[in-house]
């Protein structure tokens, strides 16, 4: 198949597809597009920005007949907020010549009485966030006996948000006979065991991850010998913010992620966003790296799964992915429609297995670049890192800490940041009071009650 006139899809899509201007579908929706459209359970696995989307809404669209009833008859479950509204947007413009009620769902603001006004007053199509979609059932406000299809996207990244329990619980309110569509990134443990356990002989179809980096893309590692260094490298890299003038930083994870927001040079140019975040907080934070408000946005791998961003510069690796699949999602988000792009990523001795994964996978030797003379190595450690030291190789050229620059100065024990780990309002309240703070919560609490 080279066009989408080879699909043999329905005018009313045809047309939508004609005005959004898609021509050629990518490996991944001609992989799905059958044998979805058969009713088969199907496992795709593709990085972001391949066209996962569209590749199960078309053939989903393509068999959805006009009906009038108020149940939902496709599920399609999102580990974030941000994904729910991009899908809605989605379904949004492929059924622009369709008779098709598409509605979004999702937790982390002040809005359950509004969607449950919303979806008793019916949709064709619910995309939700796995725990706001069960308090709304749990309350009788959607039935969802009446699904057909099932999809879960991202579901590798739902999986890392905890999400197992609330995925089991919304089975077993589902109808038996079911079609189910599983979309994901990567393929980890827990993906294959959610397979094993819930689908039935499903058609896996995988489109490999190119094995050389796109050609328009700059990439360029330094060695670091610690966090610390690590952000003075970065303190004096952003100072060209005529070059780097719209960075997105990834970094692994919450803490390390709030402690480069609060540390490096740049807090008021920067943007945060993570999953520990309120709601609000991590629109703001979308909202104002997109019109420019801030150049610098630092995003965790799984919250910043799904979000598309136009006409970045620089996608800085704080640090080397776990996984290497994720290292081509953070690099394919600089350098669209033809544009030249840039990728740096910075790796520590510890991560120098990682970053060997990342090069095999790509078939790429990532151009190593020299220390610059001009940025002095810390000899400051996180907490994780005083756990595991680190190499005295990585330490030889390193000076003294009240040698660093003022943005390291030592500091008195009372407003010292790794004095602890500040503990989240409402986790202090879970410890203190044992009861849970949203209704959601009170899944993971029933079970603890019982295994005592």
């Amino acid at each position: 198949m080279n066009t989408f006139d080879d699909f043999k899809i329905k005018k009313q899509l045809r047309n939508a597809l004609d005005d959004l201007g898609f021509v050629n579908p990518t490996p991944i929706q001609q992989e799905a597009y059958s044998v979805i459209l058969s009713g088969s359970d199907f496992v795709g696995i593709a990085q972001t920005g391949t066209g996962k989307t569209f590749a199960y809404l078309l053939p989903i669209l393509q068999d959805l007949p006009y009906a009038e009833q108020l149940n939902p008859r496709v599920l399609i479950l999102a580990p974030t907020r941000e994904l729910v509204l991009q899908i809605v947007e989605q379904v949004e413009k492929l059924t622009e010549y369709m008779s098709v009620r598409v509605l979004g769902v999702y937790g982390g603001s002040n809005n359950m009485k509004t969607q449950k006004l919303a979806v008793m007053e019916g949709a064709d199509i619910l995309v939700a966030t796995p725990r706001r979609l069960y308090d709304l059932a749990i309350s009788n406000a959607v039935k969802l006996k009446s699904v057909k299809k099932l999809v879960i996207d991202e579901v590798d990244i739902m999986l890392d948000f905890g999400y197992k329990t609330q995925l089991r619980n919304i089975f077993e309110l589902l109808p038996a006979k079911r079609q189910q569509i599983l979309f994901s990134a990567t393929m980890t443990t827990y993906v294959d065991e959610l397979i094993d356990t819930f689908l039935i002989n499903p058609i896996k179809k995988t489109v490999a991850i190119s094995g050389t980096p796109l050609e328009n893309i700059s990439q360029t590692a330094y060695a670091v010998p610690n966090f610390y260094s690590k952000v003075n490298l970065l303190n004096h890299l952003l100072q060209d913010s005529e070059t780097f003038n719209k960075v997105l930083i990834f970094v692994g994870s919450r803490v390390e992620a709030d402690r480069l927001f609060e540390t490096f040079d740049f807090e008021h140019e920067s943007s945060l966003i993570h999953a520990g975040k309120e709601q609000n907080y991590r629109t703001t934070s979308i909202e104002n790296f997109e019109d420019g408000s801030s150049r610098i946005l630092i995003a965790t791998d799984v919250i910043a799964r799904g979000i598309d961003f136009e006409k970045i510069s620089h996608v800085i690796s704080f640090d080397t992915p776990f996984y290497p699949e994720n290292y081509m999602h953070r690099i394919g988000r600089t350098g669209r429609a033809e544009e030249k792009g840039n990728a740096i990523l910075l790796h520590t001795e510890k991560e120098k297995e990682q970053k060997e994964a990342v090069e095999n996978l790509m078939k790429y030797e990532i151009p190593s670049v020299d220390w610059p003379e001009e940025v002095q190595k810390s000899s400051q450690l996180t907490p994780e890192e005083k756990d595991q030291p680190i190499s005295q190789e990585g330490l030889s050229n390193i000076k003294p800490t009240k040698q660093t620059g003022a943005a390291f100065h030592e500091k008195s024990a009372k407003n010292s940041k790794e004095k602890k780990e500040r503990v989240a309002y409402e986790k202090q309240l879970k410890q203190r009071y044992k009861k849970p703070i949203r209704r959601g919560d009170k899944i993971q609490n029933m079970k603890k009650k019982k295994k005592k």
